[in-house]
């Protein structure tokens, strides 16, 4: 049974004049700001992102900038936003952007869409917020709403759902406030059509147009395909301290967490005493190897369980070609220039 959602618009639009939360890319909301600020928010909630926002654009104040930025302040800005391949297709963006259309956002969806890291989801962000276009923004938190109003059991997994979803809000899509409609439907989703079955429906403007609440079915919508279950990695990690320098070293150009900076590790779980007959067949004979503690760190189709210890040197050790450049840094020099992603955190 099929949804006519034209007759939610208005309440939404209303509701949004008076319920929008203020926030930076907003009150300015320019395409580079629109654009930095989707990229930023892409799996990441928006009280994380306001600070990061303010000392990115305050960096990186434009597209030129952003284009000619040094990789290690880059990586150093967006430090703890996670999902580190974002910020790299920004700058990839950036430089085309600069060499294709002079250093101006194309105020065009389709070829938002051309630009790197840019999908149908923020190149219609970008669009209609940033520049009027009348076009739809897609996103999980969209389809969690519409799907509950309409009481849809589509799986919201499937292309097939988003790109008909995509239709359907094109067809009702207010043509003088194209932008604002998309931002309403975002922030009903991150404020009140909440996730995990815990809407918040006495706060709804369109609850008396909901036919999941109505059926009190909000609990059971959205459908999702389960996802696969995340592999277990064990790790053991090392931090090596000489002189009030810690020792770290750059990972691989590709695959996870590429091209950032972290303490050696070990691809498996190293007891103590195993640990010291490693370490003694590096050369490091007479080292304090101290248990630092456990934690977990949950990326996206991975886990990694890791064991810590702290191991204090005497002397610089010469380690194994095979384990990578270390570089020795002091604890000032990783808080101002190198990036450390947050799996480590525990450990400093």
């Amino acid at each position: 049974m099929t949804y006519d959602y034209k007759e939610i618009v208005p309440y939404l639009l209303h509701w949004f004049d008076y319920n929008a939360r203020i926030l930076a890319w907003r009150e300015n909301p320019i395409p580079y700001y629109v654009w930095i600020s989707e990229i930023m928010l892409q799996q990441t909630r928006v009280e994380a992102v306001k600070g990061y926002f303010d000392r990115f654009v305050t960096a990186l104040p434009d597209i030129r900038s952003l284009a000619q930025a040094d990789e290690e302040m880059l990586l150093k800005l967006w430090q703890g936003l996670g999902y580190y391949n974002r910020v790299r297709n920004l700058q990839k963006a950036a430089r085309q952007i600069m060499e294709e259309y002079n250093g101006s956002m194309p105020a065009d969806y389709e070829l938002l869409k051309k630009l790197p890291g840019i999908g149908e989801y923020t190149a219609g962000a970008i669009a209609s917020i940033a520049f009027g276009i009348p076009v739809p923004a897609v996103d999980g938190n969209v389809l969690r709403v519409m799907k509950r109003i309409a009481a849809s059991f589509d799986d919201i997994t499937k292309d097939s759902v988003r790109k008909e979803l995509w239709k359907d809000i094109m067809e009702v899509m207010p043509q003088d406030r194209p932008g604002d409609f998309n931002q309403s439907l975002m922030e009903l989703g991150a404020t009140v059509c909440l996730p995990n079955g815990k809407p918040l429906c006495d706060q709804c403007p369109v609850m008396h147009l909901c036919r999941a609440h109505r059926q009190d079915i909000t609990g059971l919508l959205p459908v999702k395909q389960e996802k696969k279950e995340r592999k277990k990695l064990e790790r053991t990690i090392l931090r090596m301290e000489y002189e009030n320098k810690i020792a770290i070293r750059k990972r691989p150009p590709r695959g996870l967490l590429a091209g950032l900076w972290e303490l050696p590790g070990l691809e498996c779980y190293y007891e103590a005493s195993e640990l010291s007959q490693l370490l003694t067949s590096w050369g490091i004979q007479e080292a304090d190897v101290a248990f630092i503690g456990k934690a977990k760190h949950i990326f996206t189709h991975v886990e990694w369980h890791m064991t810590a210890y702290h191991i204090q040197l005497d002397k610089l050790p010469q380690l194994p070609k095979e384990e990578g450049d270390f570089l020795w840094v002091t604890g000032e020099e990783i808080e101002e220039k190198y990036s450390i992603p947050n799996a480590f955190k525990f450990f400093f």
